[in-house]
Formats: C-alpha cells, sequence, structure tokens
C-alpha cells in the first residue's frame, strides 16, 4: 500500500518540521484530530487514504507544457495536502464528506493549477457521469484561467487527448468517458443562474462585490449528493467584503470556533510579529514560490522595490506577494515630502496670464467643500491651483466642530464663504462667477471643464458660457485610476509645481488616502472615519488633471456666432 502523503505531510508541518503558518498548522492539526476520532457517534466519517492518493496519482501523470520544455507535473507536500484532503474523507454512506472548500495563498503558486487538476479528475474519473464543472470568475477572462490549465493537461497527454473533447469556440471540455462537461462561466451575462454543478472553480474572490456568484452556484448543488465548491483567493484590498467574510469564516473553522464538518479551509499567510522584510517567513505564505531559488530571488526583488518605493508598492507586497490583509491605517495617496517639494513661492496665477489651462470642479450639496481647479502645462511641468467654496450656514457649524481652520483660510482668500447664516447648500453661481473673474482677469482660455456629477444637473448650463467641452469625470476607481496615478508620478518626479501658500490644498493632500478596487484600479478617498477631513481640493485637481491627460476634442464651430462676430469686424 502506497504512503498516505496528505497525512505525511500535516504530520511534518504539526511537528515543525515544515515552516508554516498559525493558519496552515491549524488546517493541518484539524485533518488529524479527525482522524483520532473519525467513525465515531459525534464524528461520522472515515479517512480513505487510497482516495486522496488517487488524486495525487493522477496529478503526477501530467505534463506541463508552458515554457521552454515539457515535465512531468510533481506535486509539492503541500499540494498532496490541499488535493487529497478533500479527496480523501467519505461519509459512512460512501459520498465524500467536503462539500466546499477555500484556499487563500499568496499569488503565483498554483492555486489555479490545483483547482485544474481536481476539476479534470472529478470530470474524467470520480465515476460520476453527465454532470456539470464550472470554472467561476467576475470575468471570463479571469474564469477560463482554470479552463486553459485543464486545457493545456488534455494538449499535453495523447491518452487525455484521447479521452477529453476540447471545444475552445464554446468555452467547454467534455469528458468522453463520462459525458461531464466543463464549461467557464462569469456574471458579465448572468450566465451562473439555472445552472447546478457537481463541482466548480471560484477563482479570486476578492475581486467580487458580493456572495452572488458564490450562492448561484453552491444554490444549485442542494440535491445532490456529492459536490466540490472549490473557492480560491488572494487576499485583497478591502478586509470588509465577501472575500474577507470567507476568510474569517475559515479561520473560525480553524480556530474551533465554528463547526462546518463540510468545508474543508487553509489558509497560507505571515504570523502577527512576522517581520515582512525577514525572507525566511515568506514560505509561509508563499510554499511554492520561496521553495525554489527562481521564486525566492523573485520575491527578493519584489520586496527590495516595496522597501524601496513604500506607499502602493509596499501595499500591494504586503497583500499579493504575502497574502495579508491591509492594515485599518489606509495609506498615504503620497509621502508628504513629494508635496513639500512641488510648493514654489513664486508660482502664482499672475504668472500664466493668457495662458490655457484644464479645469476641475469637485462638487457638493452642502457638508463638504466645493473646489474648484486650474492645471496649466508647460513642456513637461504642471501647475496647479485651487480655490474652495462652502457655504455660511457649514461653514458656522465647521467653526465649531472642526479642527480645520477655514476661518483663516477665509481670510486669506483661499475659501469663499456663500450666502447667509441659514444657507447651508451650495450655490453654484458662486463657481461659475469665480471662473468668469479669473478669465476677465487673467485672460485664460478654458481648454476643458471636467465635473464631478455629483449634483451636476442644473449646473452644466451655467458652464455653457465658457464656450470650452464639458467633460463628466465619474468618481470611480475604473475611470480615475490612470490620472490617479500619473499625477502622483508627476509629484514623485518633481514635474508637479503648487502655490506654496495654498495652505487649503496643502492640508487637503495629506488627507488623501489611495483605495483600490478589486482588479487594481485606485482613486482617493477620506480616512476611514474621518468626516472633518476633507479632500475635496484634490479630487478637482485630478479631475483637472484627468482633462490634461487626454485633452477633449474642441466643441462644434457655432458658424452663426462666428459669421456675426465678422460682420461686426467689418463694421468697425
Amino acid at each position: 500500500m502506497s504512503a498516505d502523503r496528505a497525512t505525511a505531510y500535516a504530520r511534518a508541518v504539526v511537528d515543525g518540521s515544515v515552516t508554516a503558518c498559525d493558519a496552515h498548522r491549524k488546517a493541518c492539526a484539524r485533518h488529524l484530530r479527525d482522524l483520532e476520532r473519525q467513525g465515531t457517534a459525534d464524528f461520522p466519517y472515515i479517512w480513505r487514504p487510497d482516495k486522496s492518493n488517487r488524486i495525487i496519482d493522477y496529478a503526477e501523470t501530467l505534463t506541463l507544457i508552458e515554457g521552454t520544455r515539457p515535465r512531468p507535473v510533481r506535486l509539492y507536500g503541500f499540494q498532496d495536502f490541499d488535493l487529497g484532503v478533500p479527496m480523501g474523507w467519505y461519509k459512512l454512506d460512501g459520498n465524500r464528506r467536503f462539500r466546499r472548500k477555500y484556499k487563500s495563498e499568496a499569488r503565483q503558486n498554483g492555486k489555479t493549477f490545483e483547482n485544474g487538476i481536481q476539476l479534470s479528475y472529478l470530470a474524467g474519473f470520480s465515476g460520476y457521469n453527465y454532470g456539470n464543472l464550472y470554472t467561476v470568475a467576475t470575468r471570463k477572462e479571469q474564469a477560463k484561467l482554470a479552463w486553459r490549465e485543464i486545457q493545456k493537461f488534455i494538449i499535453a497527454d495523447p491518452d487525455l487527448s484521447e479521452l477529453f473533447d476540447v471545444k475552445e469556440y464554446k468555452s467547454q471540455i467534455i469528458s468522453k468517458r463520462t459525458g461531464c462537461v466543463i464549461e467557464a462561466l462569469s456574471r458579465e451575462r448572468s450566465e451562473l443562474d439555472g445552472f447546478r454543478s457537481i463541482a466548480a472553480s471560484i477563482d479570486e474572490i476578492h475581486q467580487h462585490k458580493d456572495n452572488s456568484i458564490y450562492k448561484a452556484i453552491y444554490n444549485g448543488t442542494r440535491s445532490l449528493p456529492e459536490i466540490l465548491i472549490s473557492m480560491i483567493t488572494t487576499r485583497g484590498f478591502r478586509q470588509n467584503s465577501f472575500c474577507g467574510e470567507m476568510d474569517k469564516y475559515a479561520l473560525n473553522i480553524l480556530d474551533g470556533a465554528v463547526t462546518a464538518d463540510d468545508f474543508f479551509a487553509d489558509i497560507y499567510t505571515l504570523d502577527k510579529g512576522d517581520l515582512w522584510t525577514d525572507e525566511r517567513v515568506w514560505i509561509k505564505a508563499n510554499p511554492l514560490l520561496a521553495g525554489t531559488p527562481a521564486g525566492l530571488e523573485t520575491l527578493r526583488r519584489d520586496a527590495q522595490t516595496a522597501h524601496d518605493m513604500g506607499g502602493e508598492e509596499l501595499r500591494d507586497f504586503l497583500v499579493k506577494g504575502l497574502n495579508c490583509w491591509p492594515t485599518n491605517d489606509d495609506l498615504l495617496y503620497i509621502p508628504f515630502e513629494w508635496w513639500l517639494r512641488c510648493l514654489d513661492e513664486k508660482v502664482t496665477l499672475d504668472r500664466f496670464a493668457g495662458c490655457s489651462c484644464f479645469v476641475g470642479i469637485d462638487l457638493s450639496s452642502g457638508g463638504d467643500l466645493c473646489s474648484v481647479a486650474l492645471e496649466f502645462l508647460q513642456g513637461e511641468d504642471a501647475y496647479v491651483f485651487s480655490h474652495s467654496f462652502m457655504p455660511r450656514g457649514r461653514f458656522e457649524e465647521h467653526i465649531l466642530q472642526d479642527l480645520a481652520p477655514y476661518d483663516v483660510w477665509a481670510d486669506k482668500g483661499l475659501l469663499t464663504i456663500t450666502g447667509g447664516q441659514s444657507d447651508y447648500k451650495n450655490d453654484y453661481s458662486f463657481i461659475v462667477s469665480y471662473l468668469a473673474e479669473l478669465r476677465e482677469r487673467y485672460g485664460f482660455n478654458f481648454q476643458g471643464i471636467g465635473y464631478d456629477p455629483h449634483n451636476a444637473d442644473g449646473f452644466l448650463a451655467m458652464l455653457e458660457q465658457f464656450g470650452c467641452p464639458l467633460v463628466m469625470v465619474t468618481q470611480s476607481a475604473r475611470n480615475l485610476s490612470a490620472a490617479t496615478e500619473d499625477f502622483r508620478l508627476n509629484l514623485k518626479s518633481g514635474h508637479v509645481h503648487a502655490d506654496a501658500q495654498n495652505e487649503l490644498l496643502n492640508w487637503s493632500m495629506a488627507n488623501a488616502r489611495v483605495v483600490k478596487n478589486s482588479f487594481g484600479e485606485i482613486k482617493i478617498d477620506k480616512e476611514p472615519n474621518a468626516k472633518k477631513k476633507r479632500i475635496d481640493p484634490v479630487d478637482a485637481v485630478l479631475d483637472a488633471h484627468f482633462l490634461a491627460m487626454k485633452p477633449p476634442a474642441a466643441p462644434p464651430i457655432d458658424v452663426n456666432a462666428e459669421m456675426e462676430r465678422y460682420l461686426k469686424g467689418m463694421r468697425k
């Protein structure tokens, strides 16, 4: 009888022979503890090492064709465990115990590869006929990653090619022996509703906005006696998310706080107190990558970049490279010293009289500031200015409640207070008047006005008097990511210059934090739960920079107006 590879690995982890994080050690200890109580009234499950070894043996008949030459699959110990344990535990009625699986690991450690092994095995060799299996994600391209792993196994192996029929155009792989179909699906076109599956690979759940994809798949399996819904992910940037909830649930299972005998959980991450700069602990989150000389060298390079650059690079390495949730202290948009370097006493609006510029406007109906920003381009350099507005009723409240010296900023001409003491809503006509005054006084040529669509109804008609393109700048990470990142890089390289006297803009820049969506796109936001720390002037600056990066097309020529102007000139 062959050795029980999954159990042998679990013992090595628990006795300390294998370096592992606390969560993974608990996953191994859970398996060993279950072995001791198997087949009892309180734990009616039995361990079948032959079934566990069967998928491991199957995996090592496969061939890897990616790279310069084909090579046979050889599993690591952690892969023996994560593939073998879910397949080796059975209920007394002969069906598998585990119906759900959650695995969290740093990127590039073979999670999708393992799910490809799992699904191809279940489709062709589990004994189930005419079942549906799915690779699932938020987008079709992501869903096809695990599907393509299976496709590559089949292409590389003449025997598998005889057993499976690959239909690329339908994103389907069909087992000729069992009639089971493996299909790549996504939520993009509501493809998931009404399906039931014997197995599914749900990829990168940190990208999922909610649990709808998981529930659509899992709810369709209730009538099936044996399934495996396998969720794989690297942790994301938002712990307040479906991924965060599932991760916490998995940790509760491993801690013994929750009993879920049908749920296999395994997490690879750093432990509290581990130094992220200590390469000896990287293997806890990277059992594959840190276990090879080439992979370890890659991690060293990434860690050095994170150390040198800090900020978003460090955050990305901690989350994606070490599978750690970000701390509650969101990172600053920029190190403030970058901003201090860009301040210049000589940068004033008088210097740009007669020049062209881009305008950004951040709107608010009440509590926050309204802000206007101008960006002038001269060669590689950008010069930015801002001015803000606040209704007097709100101004009086903020003077009493906030730590920010709005009264000082108003006295210095950085902030315009609008209306009377009973006015709590912004009057946007003041913004239009301010822009008209700037154009009249300095002869500016507005090349475009980028506006925050929030509360913009009725405001656009007032802006049409400037005769330049009006561009809605949606305040989302997807829309603003490029401008936000480009402006930050310009700041770092010293190509941004700002009025040193504008303390309100300085304060707002210090308040700006970066938030990232599940696709890695970024935008700025305030510090969590810090309603009194405004970033509206920075939002306006980025709206202007959004236009400066991609100047809008000039508005169509008003032929009648041009003819009237020409005739007036002739009459003179």
